[in-house]
């Protein structure tokens, strides 16, 4: 549950965050290899845990735009390893 002293900004970028990491563990689930799949699913979260601790705003649109990028490179790997 988020905090309840969150500023609109920090909402939405938390909800940006959260639809960016179920996106990621979206796409996984299109790998075949279960022991790949685990353990993309394993650094994906533990990426996201290690980068939950920045407050500044501007940081975290740049991560978000990373991962935004990352998101996109993860489908085309997975589009074309199948």
């Amino acid at each position: 549950m988020p905090p309840a002293h969150l500023t609109l900004t920090q909402f939405i970028l938390r909800s940006e965050v959260l639809k960016l990491y179920r996106s990621m563990l979206r796409v996984t689930y299109r790998i075949d290899d279960v022991e790949q799949r685990k353990n993309l699913q394993q650094w994906i979260r533990t990426d996201f845990e290690n980068n939950r601790h920045h407050s500044d705003e501007e940081a975290i649109r740049m991560m978000l735009s990373k991962g935004k990028l990352s998101l996109r490179e993860l489908e085309q790997a997975v589009g074309l390893a199948q």
